[in-house]
């Protein structure tokens, strides 16, 4: 990591614009060692999943060669890796870590450098070999844009895309926009190709990624194993702490599975933040804190989890899922059960008369919120 020298304006106690000018070169320093930092994490997480997918291909390799042989190996190691390692290794992401390897071959002179089985260096770890090596070479773009690359099956499109990002230096928002507005195939078709590229290549004022976001980019805090709670506020925390503990205490039906769930639904995280069991009506119970005032697409979004948890998280003999939208804003709480996914009256009857009543869960969340607003003071 380097950083460039730059000559400091005359010290002067009593200059309001040297000091300005100070912070505006700290700032620049601050969010150069951020976005340093962030390559330099990105580079090596890319490296390690290369790796990781060379090395469950070969080991697969030398096992049976049944196709289902190949997917329980991963859903093994997804198990015992996150046991050991926590988040990063879910089975997805040993998924794309193995389509990874597949789709980006880079040679035996690369891959050789770290064979399987090998100890590292004396004096030198493994990440640090895979700084160093060619695997790290082979692939400059952020883990984010491979992620995202995958996805394009069309080999050509593929390596368009990834080219054009490398000369663009495009963010991971502008590539996949290019690839969502079929960038590749607009300019297959286009008679001035030049002219086209030229175009894509200048990025929008939404592709911006800030320096933080990059530190704190969902992938990157998942492979490090780190708590993503950065865009939570401390309202929203002790809001949660708190309705937490209440539905727990109703009776003992709602059983606690886990906060700030994550998930990935195509190329986009999203987070639950409570999610419970209820016992008697032996579905799951998706809870959404909104600070704010409730809109359409909190609706939305919350039949989106829904059809997730439906597909994902349902174990059989289970009822659909139920979603709870709790809207705090200053002086006007509000509660909202999402029932319309279900599959009949009788059931949605039965889950109205189990739950608690949307009045009582909003006069709970502003007895909540105005002890929180006295403690503050």
């Amino acid at each position: 990591m380097t950083f460039e020298l730059t000559p400091m304006p005359p010290a002067s106690p009593h200059s309001d614009s040297h000091y300005k000018g100070l912070v505006t070169d700290l700032s620049r320093l601050v969010e150069s060692a951020r976005r340093t930092s962030a390559r330099t994490v990105n580079a090596v997480m890319t490296a390690t999943y290369w790796e990781v997918g060379r090395r469950i291909f070969e080991f697969e390799q030398g096992g049976k060669k049944r196709a289902s042989y190949g997917e329980e190996l991963v859903a093994r190691l997804a198990e015992d890796l996150t046991a050991r390692f926590g988040r990063g290794f879910s089975l997805s992401n040993l998924k794309s870590a193995r389509t990874f390897y597949l789709l980006w071959p880079i040679g035996q002179t690369a891959s050789g450098q770290l064979p399987l089985g090998d100890e590292p260096k004396i004096g030198q770890t493994v990440s640090g070999q895979l700084a160093t090596t060619p695997v790290r070479c082979a692939f400059p773009l952020p883990w984010s844009h491979y992620v995202r690359l995958m996805t394009v099956k069309n080999e050509s499109a593929r390596r368009f895309y990834e080219a054009e990002a490398l000369r663009g230096g495009w963010s991971v928002r502008q590539l996949d926009r290019q690839i969502a507005t079929i960038f590749y195939e607009r300019t297959a078709l286009s008679r001035d190709k030049t002219a086209m590229l030229t175009k894509g290549a200048k990025a929008r004022p939404e592709d911006r990624v800030e320096a933080d976001e990059e530190v704190k980019d969902p992938l990157v805090l998942e492979f490090l194993n780190l708590k993503d709670e950065y865009s939570e506020s401390e309202l929203e925390e002790a809001l949660l702490s708190h309705l937490e503990k209440f539905l727990l205490e109703l009776g003992g039906n709602f059983a606690f599975v886990g906060r700030q769930r994550r998930l990935r639904i195509g190329e986009e995280w999203y987070r639950v933040d409570l999610l419970f069991f209820h016992r008697r009506l032996r579905c799951l119970i998706i809870v959404d804190l909104k600070v704010g005032k409730l809109t359409h697409a909190d609706a939305g979004q919350m039949h989106m989890y829904l059809n997730y948890a439906r597909e994902h998280w349902m174990h059989e003999g289970e009822n659909p899922p139920v979603g709870l939208i709790l809207c705090s804003k200053p002086d006007d709480a509000l509660a909202k059960y999402a029932l319309e996914g279900l599959p009949n009256k009788v059931l949605a009857r039965e889950y109205r008369l189990a739950l608690p009543e949307e009045k009582d869960l909003a006069a709970e969340i502003e007895k909540i919120r105005h002890r929180l607003d006295r403690k503050s003071r």
